[in-house]
Protein backbone atom coordinates (compact mmCIF):
# COMPACT_ATOMS: atom_id res chain seq x y z
CA UNK A 1 0.00 0.00 0.00
CA UNK A 2 2.83 2.07 1.14
CA UNK A 3 4.91 1.68 -2.26
CA UNK A 4 1.45 2.22 -4.06
CA UNK A 5 0.92 6.03 -3.34
CA UNK A 6 4.80 6.33 -3.97
CA UNK A 7 4.38 4.46 -7.38
CA UNK A 8 1.95 6.99 -7.89
CA UNK A 9 2.91 10.42 -6.34
CA UNK A 10 6.21 10.04 -8.32
CA UNK A 11 4.72 9.43 -11.83
CA UNK A 12 2.88 13.00 -11.48
CA UNK A 13 5.71 14.40 -9.85
CA UNK A 14 8.59 13.37 -12.15
CA UNK A 15 5.92 14.27 -15.21
CA UNK A 16 5.84 18.04 -13.95
CA UNK A 17 9.47 18.13 -13.18
CA UNK A 18 10.58 18.02 -17.11
CA UNK A 19 7.62 20.37 -17.74
CA UNK A 20 9.15 22.88 -15.10
CA UNK A 21 12.64 21.92 -16.78
CA UNK A 22 10.96 23.57 -20.04
CA UNK A 23 9.23 26.02 -18.29
CA UNK A 24 12.11 27.71 -16.08
CA UNK A 25 14.39 27.52 -19.53
CA UNK A 26 11.86 29.32 -21.62
CA UNK A 27 11.30 31.89 -18.57
CA UNK A 28 15.23 32.82 -18.11
CA UNK A 29 15.58 32.99 -22.57
CA UNK A 30 12.82 35.72 -22.20
CA UNK A 31 13.42 37.37 -19.56
CA UNK A 32 16.87 37.84 -20.45
CA UNK A 33 15.96 38.80 -24.02
CA UNK A 34 13.85 41.12 -22.14
CA UNK A 35 16.39 42.74 -20.08
CA UNK A 36 19.43 42.55 -22.87
CA UNK A 37 16.84 44.58 -25.12
CA UNK A 38 15.18 46.92 -22.65
CA UNK A 39 17.90 46.85 -19.99
CA UNK A 40 14.85 48.73 -17.84
CA UNK A 41 14.03 47.74 -14.28
CA UNK A 42 10.51 49.65 -14.94
CA UNK A 43 10.25 47.04 -18.26
CA UNK A 44 11.12 43.58 -16.03
CA UNK A 45 8.98 45.27 -13.39
CA UNK A 46 5.95 45.36 -15.60
CA UNK A 47 6.78 41.72 -16.90
CA UNK A 48 6.67 40.68 -13.21
CA UNK A 49 3.43 42.71 -12.61
CA UNK A 50 1.56 40.94 -15.68
CA UNK A 51 2.39 37.57 -14.72
CA UNK A 52 1.23 38.10 -11.00
CA UNK A 53 -1.87 40.13 -11.94
CA UNK A 54 -3.99 36.77 -12.48
CA UNK A 55 -3.86 34.88 -9.67
CA UNK A 56 -4.05 38.63 -7.74
CA UNK A 57 -7.22 39.16 -9.23
CA UNK A 58 -8.72 35.57 -9.92
CA UNK A 59 -7.29 33.29 -7.89
CA UNK A 60 -10.19 33.38 -4.83
CA UNK A 61 -12.81 33.04 -7.74
CA UNK A 62 -10.89 30.33 -9.54
CA UNK A 63 -10.54 28.18 -5.91
CA UNK A 64 -14.10 27.93 -6.03
CA UNK A 65 -14.32 26.06 -8.99
CA UNK A 66 -11.26 23.94 -8.23
CA UNK A 67 -13.00 22.26 -5.31
CA UNK A 68 -15.77 21.31 -7.64
CA UNK A 69 -13.69 20.55 -11.05
CA UNK A 70 -11.90 17.36 -11.20
CA UNK A 71 -8.38 18.74 -10.88
CA UNK A 72 -6.40 16.10 -12.96
CA UNK A 73 -8.33 17.39 -15.46
CA UNK A 74 -7.92 21.50 -14.66
CA UNK A 75 -4.16 20.48 -14.11
CA UNK A 76 -3.81 18.79 -18.08
CA UNK A 77 -5.87 22.09 -19.13
CA UNK A 78 -3.35 24.00 -17.72
CA UNK A 79 -0.43 22.31 -18.84
CA UNK A 80 -1.44 22.20 -22.46
CA UNK A 81 -2.61 25.74 -22.48
CA UNK A 82 0.85 27.06 -21.05
CA UNK A 83 2.30 24.57 -24.01
CA UNK A 84 0.24 26.08 -26.54
CA UNK A 85 1.12 29.75 -25.97
CA UNK A 86 4.49 28.85 -26.20
CA UNK A 87 4.07 27.61 -29.41
CA UNK A 88 2.29 30.61 -30.42
CA UNK A 89 4.87 32.65 -29.04
CA UNK A 90 7.48 30.84 -31.51
CA UNK A 91 5.82 31.20 -34.36
CA UNK A 92 6.21 34.57 -33.71
CA UNK A 93 9.34 35.19 -33.20
CA UNK A 94 9.80 32.76 -36.12
CA UNK A 95 7.74 35.10 -38.50
CA UNK A 96 9.07 37.92 -36.64
CA UNK A 97 10.42 40.13 -34.29
CA UNK A 98 7.43 40.53 -31.15
CA UNK A 99 6.69 43.71 -29.43
CA UNK A 100 7.81 43.69 -25.75
CA UNK A 101 3.75 44.05 -25.58
CA UNK A 102 3.20 40.94 -27.12
CA UNK A 103 5.73 38.71 -24.89
CA UNK A 104 4.84 40.52 -21.61
CA UNK A 105 0.94 39.46 -22.86
CA UNK A 106 2.45 35.88 -23.21
CA UNK A 107 3.75 35.85 -19.73
CA UNK A 108 0.06 37.18 -18.34
CA UNK A 109 -1.35 34.46 -20.48
CA UNK A 110 0.53 31.69 -19.06
CA UNK A 111 0.41 32.68 -15.47
CA UNK A 112 -3.02 32.78 -15.94
CA UNK A 113 -3.16 28.79 -16.65
CA UNK A 114 -0.96 28.75 -13.15
CA UNK A 115 -3.83 30.16 -11.22
CA UNK A 116 -5.58 26.85 -12.41
CA UNK A 117 -2.44 25.07 -12.02
CA UNK A 118 -0.66 25.30 -8.92
CA UNK A 119 -3.52 24.94 -6.16
CA UNK A 120 -4.87 22.21 -8.16
CA UNK A 121 -1.26 20.04 -7.89
CA UNK A 122 -1.25 21.19 -4.26
CA UNK A 123 -4.37 19.93 -3.54
CA UNK A 124 -3.86 16.38 -4.83
CA UNK A 125 -1.23 16.07 -3.19
CA UNK A 126 -3.20 15.06 0.37
CA UNK A 127 -5.45 12.80 -1.85
CA UNK A 128 -2.20 10.24 -2.38
CA UNK A 129 0.23 10.91 0.24
CA UNK A 130 -0.50 9.64 3.97
CA UNK A 131 -0.87 12.47 6.22
CA UNK A 132 2.28 11.72 8.59
CA UNK A 133 3.85 11.53 4.61
CA UNK A 134 3.65 15.42 4.51
CA UNK A 135 6.36 17.10 4.79
CA UNK A 136 8.36 14.37 3.40
CA UNK A 137 6.34 14.13 0.17
CA UNK A 138 6.94 17.90 -0.19
CA UNK A 139 10.46 18.11 0.34
CA UNK A 140 10.39 15.28 -2.78
CA UNK A 141 8.54 17.79 -4.68
CA UNK A 142 10.85 20.95 -4.06
CA UNK A 143 13.42 18.59 -4.32
CA UNK A 144 12.88 17.95 -8.38
CA UNK A 145 11.22 21.92 -8.73
CA UNK A 146 15.02 22.73 -7.36
CA UNK A 147 16.41 20.71 -9.53
CA UNK A 148 14.60 21.79 -12.02
CA UNK A 149 14.84 25.53 -11.46
CA UNK A 150 18.53 24.65 -11.56
CA UNK A 151 18.85 23.25 -14.71
CA UNK A 152 16.56 24.83 -16.35
CA UNK A 153 18.60 28.02 -16.24
CA UNK A 154 22.01 26.17 -17.49
CA UNK A 155 19.84 24.92 -20.03
CA UNK A 156 18.16 28.53 -21.60
CA UNK A 157 21.09 30.14 -21.18
CA UNK A 158 22.99 27.68 -23.55
CA UNK A 159 20.51 27.23 -26.17
CA UNK A 160 20.07 31.16 -25.94
CA UNK A 161 23.58 31.57 -26.94
CA UNK A 162 23.42 28.75 -29.52
CA UNK A 163 19.77 28.82 -30.97
CA UNK A 164 17.07 31.50 -31.67
CA UNK A 165 14.48 31.92 -29.48
CA UNK A 166 11.68 30.62 -31.03
CA UNK A 167 13.40 27.27 -30.71
CA UNK A 168 13.89 27.33 -27.51
CA UNK A 169 10.10 28.35 -26.54
CA UNK A 170 9.42 24.83 -28.13
CA UNK A 171 10.57 23.11 -24.85
CA UNK A 172 8.05 24.43 -23.24
CA UNK A 173 5.40 22.71 -25.23
CA UNK A 174 7.26 19.46 -24.68
CA UNK A 175 7.34 19.25 -21.10
CA UNK A 176 3.72 20.22 -21.04
CA UNK A 177 3.16 17.07 -23.53
CA UNK A 178 5.59 15.04 -20.93
CA UNK A 179 3.49 16.54 -18.00
CA UNK A 180 0.10 15.87 -19.36
CA UNK A 181 0.50 11.89 -20.31
CA UNK A 182 2.31 11.33 -16.90
CA UNK A 183 -1.11 13.09 -14.96
CA UNK A 184 -3.64 10.69 -18.01
CA UNK A 185 -2.21 7.21 -16.48
CA UNK A 186 -2.42 7.86 -12.97
CA UNK A 187 -6.04 7.88 -11.47
CA UNK A 188 -6.38 10.60 -9.03
CA UNK A 189 -9.57 10.31 -6.68
CA UNK A 190 -11.47 13.28 -5.52
CA UNK A 191 -12.78 14.09 -2.39
CA UNK A 192 -16.86 14.20 -1.86
CA UNK A 193 -18.05 17.18 -3.84
CA UNK A 194 -19.74 19.45 -1.35
CA UNK A 195 -23.61 21.08 -3.02
CA UNK A 196 -22.62 22.25 -5.60
CA UNK A 197 -26.21 24.24 -5.27
CA UNK A 198 -24.87 26.13 -2.72
CA UNK A 199 -24.29 30.00 -3.46
CA UNK A 200 -20.80 30.91 -5.15
CA UNK A 201 -20.14 33.54 -2.81
CA UNK A 202 -21.07 31.43 0.13
CA UNK A 203 -18.56 28.65 -0.65
CA UNK A 204 -15.87 31.93 -1.20
CA UNK A 205 -16.76 33.10 2.42
CA UNK A 206 -16.11 29.21 3.55
CA UNK A 207 -12.79 29.77 2.34
CA UNK A 208 -11.84 32.83 3.95
CA UNK A 209 -13.48 31.69 7.00
CA UNK A 210 -10.68 28.87 7.40
CA UNK A 211 -8.18 31.82 7.74
CA UNK A 212 -10.62 33.57 9.94
CA UNK A 213 -10.84 30.76 12.27
CA UNK A 214 -7.32 30.02 12.30
CA UNK A 215 -5.94 33.06 14.69
CA UNK A 216 -2.29 31.53 14.28
CA UNK A 217 -2.24 30.94 10.26
CA UNK A 218 -4.29 34.44 9.97
CA UNK A 219 -1.09 36.25 11.91
CA UNK A 220 1.71 34.61 9.90
CA UNK A 221 -0.25 35.37 6.51
CA UNK A 222 -0.88 38.70 7.24
CA UNK A 223 3.07 38.83 7.65
CA UNK A 224 3.97 36.79 4.97
CA UNK A 225 2.23 39.70 2.95
CA UNK A 226 3.99 42.61 3.92
CA UNK A 227 7.22 41.01 3.61
CA UNK A 228 6.29 39.46 0.16
CA UNK A 229 5.87 43.45 -0.90
CA UNK A 230 9.62 43.93 -1.25
CA UNK A 231 10.85 40.12 -2.05
CA UNK A 232 8.31 39.74 -5.00
CA UNK A 233 9.92 42.21 -7.04
CA UNK A 234 13.26 41.08 -6.69
CA UNK A 235 12.67 37.93 -8.43
CA UNK A 236 11.97 40.26 -11.85
CA UNK A 237 14.73 42.30 -10.94
CA UNK A 238 17.76 39.37 -10.48
CA UNK A 239 18.86 39.66 -13.82
CA UNK A 240 19.30 43.41 -13.71
CA UNK A 241 21.38 43.02 -11.03
CA UNK A 242 23.90 40.84 -12.78
CA UNK A 243 23.18 42.83 -16.16
CA UNK A 244 23.50 46.48 -14.95
CA UNK A 245 25.21 46.06 -11.44
CA UNK A 246 27.91 43.51 -12.28
CA UNK A 247 27.74 44.06 -15.44
CA UNK A 248 27.70 40.83 -16.39
CA UNK A 249 26.57 38.15 -19.28
CA UNK A 250 23.82 36.06 -19.20
CA UNK A 251 26.47 32.83 -18.50
CA UNK A 252 26.38 34.70 -14.89
CA UNK A 253 22.87 35.20 -14.46
CA UNK A 254 22.59 31.41 -15.01
CA UNK A 255 25.29 30.85 -12.24
CA UNK A 256 22.82 32.65 -10.15
CA UNK A 257 19.61 30.62 -10.98
CA UNK A 258 21.69 27.48 -10.61
CA UNK A 259 23.29 29.19 -6.97
CA UNK A 260 19.69 29.50 -5.96
CA UNK A 261 18.28 26.39 -7.32
CA UNK A 262 21.34 24.44 -5.08
CA UNK A 263 20.01 26.21 -1.95
CA UNK A 264 16.12 25.42 -2.55
CA UNK A 265 17.76 21.35 -3.27
CA UNK A 266 19.79 21.47 -0.35
CA UNK A 267 16.75 22.59 1.74
CA UNK A 268 14.20 20.27 0.72
CA UNK A 269 16.42 17.49 1.40
CA UNK A 270 17.26 18.94 5.04
CA UNK A 271 13.78 19.79 5.91
CA UNK A 272 12.89 16.27 4.25
CA UNK A 273 15.00 14.29 6.77
CA UNK A 274 12.71 15.75 9.71
CA UNK A 275 8.68 14.71 9.46
CA UNK A 276 7.88 15.37 12.72
CA UNK A 277 7.81 19.27 12.92
CA UNK A 278 5.80 20.23 16.12
CA UNK A 279 5.47 23.94 14.79
CA UNK A 280 5.33 24.44 11.40
CA UNK A 281 3.85 28.07 11.02
CA UNK A 282 7.45 28.73 13.61
CA UNK A 283 9.67 27.27 11.02
CA UNK A 284 8.16 29.16 7.94
CA UNK A 285 8.39 32.52 9.81
CA UNK A 286 12.29 31.75 10.67
CA UNK A 287 12.88 31.10 6.45
CA UNK A 288 10.70 34.27 5.99
CA UNK A 289 13.44 35.81 8.71
CA UNK A 290 16.77 34.16 6.73
CA UNK A 291 15.16 35.41 3.26
CA UNK A 292 15.82 38.71 4.63
CA UNK A 293 19.05 38.59 5.93
CA UNK A 294 20.15 37.27 2.89
CA UNK A 295 18.49 40.01 0.69
CA UNK A 296 19.95 42.69 2.53
CA UNK A 297 23.60 41.45 2.42
CA UNK A 298 23.17 40.92 -1.52
CA UNK A 299 22.34 44.56 -1.72
CA UNK A 300 25.47 45.77 0.18
CA UNK A 301 27.35 43.50 -2.23
CA UNK A 302 29.98 45.67 -3.68
CA UNK A 303 30.05 45.58 -7.80
CA UNK A 304 32.84 43.89 -8.13
CA UNK A 305 33.82 39.86 -8.83
CA UNK A 306 34.32 39.49 -5.07
CA UNK A 307 30.60 40.80 -4.59
CA UNK A 308 28.93 38.86 -7.41
CA UNK A 309 30.83 35.73 -5.25
CA UNK A 310 29.00 37.11 -2.12
CA UNK A 311 25.87 37.66 -4.11
CA UNK A 312 26.03 33.89 -5.42
CA UNK A 313 26.23 32.66 -2.01
CA UNK A 314 23.05 34.42 -0.61
CA UNK A 315 21.35 33.46 -3.84
CA UNK A 316 22.22 29.94 -2.37
CA UNK A 317 21.26 30.83 0.93
CA UNK A 318 18.07 32.57 -0.36
CA UNK A 319 16.65 29.32 -2.05
CA UNK A 320 16.89 27.55 1.17
CA UNK A 321 15.51 29.48 3.47
CA UNK A 322 12.82 30.10 0.70
CA UNK A 323 12.03 25.89 1.31
CA UNK A 324 12.16 26.53 5.27
CA UNK A 325 8.96 28.72 4.43
CA UNK A 326 7.16 27.07 1.68
CA UNK A 327 7.26 23.22 2.41
CA UNK A 328 6.35 23.56 5.67
CA UNK A 329 3.59 25.94 4.94
CA UNK A 330 2.21 24.09 2.51
CA UNK A 331 1.98 20.50 4.88
CA UNK A 332 0.36 23.02 7.68
CA UNK A 333 -2.14 23.81 5.32
CA UNK A 334 -2.75 20.34 4.10
CA UNK A 335 -3.20 18.47 7.00
CA UNK A 336 -5.46 21.48 8.63
CA UNK A 337 -7.52 22.11 5.98
CA UNK A 338 -10.78 19.64 4.87
CA UNK A 339 -9.58 18.50 1.62
CA UNK A 340 -12.89 19.60 -0.61
CA UNK A 341 -11.79 23.10 0.79
CA UNK A 342 -8.10 23.15 -0.36
CA UNK A 343 -8.59 24.20 -3.78
CA UNK A 344 -9.70 27.41 -2.57
CA UNK A 345 -7.70 28.01 0.34
CA UNK A 346 -4.67 27.45 -1.86
CA UNK A 347 -6.10 29.89 -4.47
CA UNK A 348 -6.56 32.96 -1.63
CA UNK A 349 -3.71 32.41 -0.43
CA UNK A 350 -1.84 32.47 -3.64
CA UNK A 351 -3.70 35.91 -4.86
CA UNK A 352 -2.55 37.56 -1.05
CA UNK A 353 0.66 36.21 -1.91
CA UNK A 354 0.31 37.66 -5.74
CA UNK A 355 -1.57 41.16 -4.24
CA UNK A 356 2.01 42.00 -2.69
CA UNK A 357 3.45 41.91 -6.08
CA UNK A 358 2.21 44.98 -7.58
CA UNK A 359 2.60 47.23 -4.53
CA UNK A 360 6.25 46.48 -4.65
CA UNK A 361 6.70 46.78 -8.35
CA UNK A 362 5.47 50.70 -7.76
CA UNK A 363 7.91 51.17 -5.70
CA UNK A 364 10.65 49.44 -6.85
CA UNK A 365 10.96 50.04 -10.38
CA UNK A 366 11.35 53.79 -9.96
CA UNK A 367 13.44 53.68 -6.94
CA UNK A 368 16.07 51.04 -8.69
CA UNK A 369 15.55 53.34 -11.95
CA UNK A 370 16.79 56.36 -10.19
CA UNK A 371 18.88 54.77 -7.22
CA UNK A 372 20.09 51.46 -8.47
CA UNK A 373 19.26 47.78 -8.38
CA UNK A 374 21.40 47.01 -5.27
CA UNK A 375 19.87 50.12 -3.13
CA UNK A 376 16.54 48.77 -3.97
CA UNK A 377 17.93 45.26 -2.47
CA UNK A 378 19.48 46.64 0.92
CA UNK A 379 16.39 48.51 1.28
CA UNK A 380 14.05 45.44 0.75
CA UNK A 381 16.40 43.52 3.11
CA UNK A 382 16.11 46.15 5.88
CA UNK A 383 12.18 46.25 5.86
CA UNK A 384 11.89 42.43 5.25
CA UNK A 385 13.69 41.76 8.20
CA UNK A 386 11.44 44.43 10.70
CA UNK A 387 8.52 42.59 9.40
CA UNK A 388 9.77 39.17 9.41
CA UNK A 389 10.91 40.34 13.78
CA UNK A 390 7.47 41.36 14.01
CA UNK A 391 5.54 38.66 12.63
CA UNK A 392 7.60 36.13 15.12
CA UNK A 393 7.12 38.23 18.11
CA UNK A 394 3.08 38.70 17.05
CA UNK A 395 2.70 34.91 16.54
CA UNK A 396 4.40 33.79 19.45
CA UNK A 397 2.24 36.43 21.86
CA UNK A 398 -1.24 34.41 19.91
CA UNK A 399 0.36 30.97 20.69
CA UNK A 400 1.32 31.62 24.65
CA UNK A 401 -2.58 33.54 24.65
CA UNK A 402 -4.28 30.69 23.12
CA UNK A 403 -2.58 28.19 25.63
CA UNK A 404 -3.78 30.09 28.67
CA UNK A 405 -7.22 29.68 27.56
CA UNK A 406 -6.96 26.17 26.73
Amino acid sequence: MVQQWKKKYFTILAGQTVSLIGSSAVQFALIWWLTNESKSAMMLSLAGLFAFLPQMLLGPFVGVWLDRLKRKNVVIAADLFMGVMALVLSLWFLLGKPSYTAVIAVIFLRSLANVFHTPSIQAIVPVLVPEEQLIKANSWSQFLQSGAFMLGPVIGAAMYAALPLWMILLTDLLGALVASVSLCIIPIPNPAKQNTSAHYLQELKEGLAVFKENKPLLTVTIFSFFTMIFFFPLASLFPLMTNVHFSMSAWFASLLEFAYAVGMMAGAFIIGLKTNWKDKLWAAQVGNLGLAITVLVSGLAPSNHWGFGLFVVMSCLMGGFGNLYNIPFNAYLQENVPQEKLGRVFSLFGSVMSASMPIGLLIAGPVSDKKGIAFWFAVSGALMILFSLISIWAYTKLKKKLAIKA
